[in-house]
C-alpha cells in the first residue's frame, strides 16, 4: 500500500498518459449490497486536468471484505439509512487506514441514520474522539484549490469536514452535510440535505493530498 502511495506522490513529475500508471479510486462496496450510487467522478477528471497526477475517470466498485482493497490507495463511502459492518469488513477498514489507505466518506442528503452509523463504526474502530475537526487552514484546503469556507446550498451557514488523524497526517476525511457533487451527476440530487456546495473542488484537493502524503 505505502509502495503504491509512494508511486502516486510521484506523479507530479512528468506527466503520466491517462491509463499508464493511473491511480485508481475506489467505490466501497460494505455492509452487503451497499455503496454510492449518486456521488460524482467530476473531481477525478479534475485532478489529471490541473495537475500531472493521472487518474482513472470513473470509480472502482470495491468490496470492503475483499483482499482488492489494499490495491487501491483511495476510496469513498456513502449512503443513506442505519448500516452495520461485518467483523471481516471492519478489520479490512482499519488494516487499510493504518497501511497508508485513504477514505472519503459523506453521508448522502446529509441523511441522519447513515451519519450516526458512519460515526458509530469509527468509534468501533479508532476510539470514541477518532474524528477531530479539520481547521481551515489546514493544507488539505490549498492542494490544487484555494478553499476559504464551506457554504452549504440550503442555508447561510456553513460547514465544517471532520478527520481521522494517523501519525500527523488525515486519513479519513469525513462530511456528515454531503460532499457528493450531485450537480454534476445524473439522476441524482440533494432534495433533503444541505449539501456543501464547493464539494467537486473540496474532493479535489482532498484525493491530491491523500496521494502526496
Amino acid at each position: 500500500m505505502k509502495h503504491l502511495l509512494a508511486i502516486a506522490s510521484l506523479a507530479l513529475a512528468p506527466l503520466l498518459p491517462a491509463k499508464e500508471g493511473a491511480v485508481e479510486c475506489g467505490n466501497l462496496i460494505y455492509a452487503g449490497t451497499k455503496t454510492s450510487k449518486c456521488f460524482s467522478d467530476e473531481f477525478l477528471s479534475t485532478v489529471q486536468q490541473k495537475t500531472s497526477i493521472a487518474t482513472e475517470r470513473r470509480f472502482k466498485p470495491v468490496k470492503l471484505a475483499s483482499d482488492e482493497l489494499f490495491k487501491i490507495p483511495f476510496v469513498i463511502m456513502t449512503g443513506e439509512g442505519d448500516f452495520t459492518l461485518a467483523t471481516e469488513e471492519r478489520e479490512h477498514l482499519k488494516k487499510y487506514l493504518e497501511n497508508g489507505g485513504f477514505l472519503l466518506a459523506s453521508a448522502s442528503c446529509s441523511n441522519e441514520a447513515w451519519d450516526g452509523a458512519f460515526q458509530r463504526e469509527l468509534k468501533r474502530l479508532f476510539g470514541n474522539d477518532c474524528l477531530k475537526d479539520i481547521p481551515m487552514d489546514h493544507e488539505i484546503f490549498k492542494t490544487i484549490f484555494p478553499v476559504k469556507d464551506l457554504k452549504l446550498a440550503k442555508s447561510s451557514g456553513e460547514s465544517r469536514l471532520r478527520g481521522v488523524f494517523r501519525d500527523g497526517k488525515i486519513v479519513v476525511v469525513y462530511s456528515n452535510d454531503g460532499l457528493n457533487d450531485t450537480s454534476h451527476t445524473e439522476g441524482c440530487c440533494c432534495c433533503g440535505g444541505n449539501e456543501i456546495q464547493n464539494s467537486m473542488e473540496i474532493n479535489a484537493n482532498i484525493l491530491a493530498y491523500a496521494l502526496l502524503h
